[in-house]
């Protein structure tokens, strides 16, 4: 049996706290660069400071600007989930100008819609598209598409490309923390390059404020603990607000998802079998046998035939962020951090409209740190640029913001480290911060805390740790069992977590699971697990 070593978890918990300590120091040794043209020398970055620049800019790295006349000109594609937003040509235009000085390649940026998503990149890597670099995450099929040979193994010395990491993304390697690399390893291996972001997560809402202040109710749902404490909110929107959706839900964002009800899968969140984040029972269970599942499902198709949820919740394309957008939806549910409300304000034109409730512990397990990926496709045609370029997002502040936020004087405006929105920032807007390199080289809306690095910083810390933190589930010797499970979640879990569907069908899907190898797979995961926690 092929399982990831243990991972000390007073160690990962160390680590994490310097997610934002690496990430702080990173911005503060760039802040002297910030503000350079692209156009500058050559030999400097704009996003490095006169000491960050040697290790940014001006390294051995072959991913450096003096590198560049020595590589052919490639075409990279990223496939990212998102509403493809009006000014993305004019966007790539810039950052093709700036990625042709630097590693002399072009980029493709290829948004798919949320609702989209899942179908059109199975089907993608299915048919065996040429693709370069694509996100990826441990809660949408990450450790699947491992075991369907999807994603190059990035440290891997005897693969085909050898080393990339070693070879391309010293980058990464001195600024992303260690917990997340190794919290993301699948088989010892890294099939994607994390985030450099918070590492803990907690689970609550993001509602209109400014609703909630004219209805009075902005308290009351500030002191809510339970999805049952929301029940007499969402009464009134509905019955004041009948032109608005009280709380829309889709499929992976419901009360239900990991980040809500607190279950560690253990890494691919599509595969069934979980342990509690905020419980020390380490026994591998189905969903269906957690009292919470059931509970959930009750209540939220409680809330479905109150009228309170959006009818299409099951099948709908839009992410949340979308239904914000169009200015009729009052609530969704989130997985938060610092500043979430404030960031999904700016992304959604609602900025100074929106506010946040958490509703969960804070907790820390292994998917946290794989929650966020950049994978290279094994179709790709320059496996080297694509990890060049990856490398330049955990490290170029001026690429990293460019792509996140669009063009200076266009898209925004900046007065150092903080940016206001012009009248154009919704032509370009495509919330995608989370997805992308570091975090920590974001510029920061001046509707969000200046200090929100440092919230980060104490956000981390007193989370709980999962039980199994350190632990990813390897599913090679259940792939097949994987795959017929995979069908048939599709079939329920989106009608079930968003209360389209009656609770009783729970029953049936459970048998459906049990029937297609289900007890295979909770063995297998019982079986790594306690060979992880040396039992």
């Amino acid at each position: 049996m092929l399982v990831q070593n243990k991972l000390g978890k007073s160690a990962l918990a160390l680590a994490a706290l310097s997610v934002v300590l690496a990430g702080c120091g990173g911005n503060n040794n760039n802040d002297k660069g910030a503000d350079a043209s692209p156009s500058s020398s050559a030999s400097a970055s704009p996003s490095a400071s006169a000491d960050a620049s040697a290790t940014a800019s001006e390294s051995a790295s072959p991913s450096a600007s003096a590198a560049a006349s020595n590589l052919k000109e490639y075409k990279l594609t990223l496939y990212l989930p998102g509403t493809p937003p009006k000014d993305e040509a004019k966007v790539e235009a810039e950052i093709n100008k700036y990625l042709k000085e630097k590693i002399n390649a072009t980029l493709d940026l290829n948004l798919v819609d949320w609702g989209q998503w899942d179908n059109k990149m199975n089907l993608a890597i299915a048919s065996r598209d040429p693709m370069d670099i694509i996100f990826t995450a441990a809660w949408n099929g990450h450790a699947t598409n491992v075991a369907k040979g999807a994603f190059l193994p990035l440290n891997d010395p005897n693969g085909k490309y050898g080393n990339l990491l070693e070879k391309y993304g010293q980058d990464i390697l001195s600024t992303l923390p260690e917990a997340f690399l190794k919290g993301a390893k699948i088989n010892g291996f890294n099939y994607g390059i994390p985030t450099n972001k918070e590492l803990a997560e907690q689970g609550g809402i993001i509602f209109r404020k400014d609703i909630a202040d004219e209805l009075g109710v902005t308290d009351q749902l500030m002191a809510a603990k339970t999805i049952a404490d929301l029940d007499p909110i969402l009464a009134k929107v509905k019955a004041e607000k009948p032109e608005m959706t009280p709380v829309f839900l889709r499929d992976g964002d419901n009360f239900n998802a990991h980040y809500f009800a607190k279950y560690d899968y253990l890494g691919d969140a599509t595969i069934e079998g979980v342990i509690l984040k905020n419980a020390p029972d380490t026994t591998v269970k189905p969903r269906f046998e957690l009292p919470r599942y059931k509970e959930t499902l009750t209540i939220t198709r409680d809330f479905f035939k109150k009228g309170y949820i959006n009818k299409d919740a099951a099948t709908t394309q839009l992410s949340g962020n979308d239904a914000l957008k169009k200015g009729n939806v009052f609530m969704i549910t989130s997985a938060l951090k610092p500043g979430k409300d404030a960031e999904t304000a700016n992304a959604t034109g609602l900025a100074g409209k929106l506010a946040q409730v958490a509703m969960t512990d804070r907790t820390v397990a292994t998917s946290d740190t794989a929650g966020s990926m950049l994978g290279i496709s094994t179709t790709s045609g320059d496996p080297e640029r694509a990890m060049m370029f990856i490398d330049l997002l955990h490290s170029d502040k001026y690429l990293n913001n460019l792509l996140n936020f669009g063009i200076e004087g266009d898209h925004y405006t900046k007065n150092g480290e903080i940016i206001a929105p012009t009248a154009n920032t919704g032509n370009y807007a495509i919330g995608a911060t989370w997805m992308l390199g570091s975090q920590f080289l974001n510029y920061v809306w001046d509707t969000e805390a200046p200090d929100k690095w440092e919230q980060f910083k104490k956000f981390n810390e007193g989370a709980l740790d999962s039980p199994a933190l350190g632990f990813t589930f390897n599913a090679e010797p259940v792939k097949s069992q994987v795959s017929v499970e995979s069908n048939i979640r599709k079939q329920y879990d989106p009608g079930l977590d968003t209360g389209s569907i009656d609770p009783s069908k729970a029953d049936e899907y459970y048998k459906k699971l049990k029937a297609n190898g289900l007890d295979a797979i909770i063995a297998e995961k019982q079986k790594q697990l306690n060979a992880f926690l040396g039992k």
